[in-house]
């Protein structure tokens, strides 16, 4: 435990990811993502439970009075600096199963010599995330 009580066990992490259609990606995060909605409030968020951890979606706003000069929005197209990443005992399983779904992949899954197999793909508003299985 960190000094301080910082953290401390009784504390979760969740991780908010910024959308642009609440709707759209409610059904995505539930349908193809395979998240299990917790809760919808005010018609711009939504709470999720997945592999044990939060994830809160959120329609962008401007700046608030806790958070000056910070406007919340998508990624820009083409532009990472975030993922998700899903270490999945089989890659080529994982990938048919979300690609059923409706999940874009960029591509098939890519084995690395270095013993893992890769596959990204992006939500409706372009968020990335990675499914990696080891060998």
């Amino acid at each position: 435990m960190a000094a301080g009580g910082f953290p401390t066990d009784e504390m979760e992490l969740t991780r908010h990811l910024v959308v642009s259609d609440l709707a759209r990606s409610v059904a995505w995060y539930r349908d193809v993502l395979g998240a299990e909605l917790e809760r919808e409030y005010g018609g711009t968020s939504a709470v999720f439970q997945l592999l044990g951890q939060w994830l809160l979606i959120t329609t962008g706003g401007p700046p608030t009075e806790d958070k000056p000069g910070l406007t919340f929005d998508t990624p820009p197209e083409g532009r990472v600096s975030a993922q998700l990443i899903f270490r999945v005992p089989d890659a080529h399983a994982a990938y048919e199963t979300l690609a059923g779904r409706g999940a874009a992949f960029l591509t098939a899954p890519v084995h690395y010599d270095h013993g893992e197999t890769r596959a990204f793909f992006r939500d409706p508003d372009g968020h990335l995330f990675e499914i990696s299985a080891l060998d």
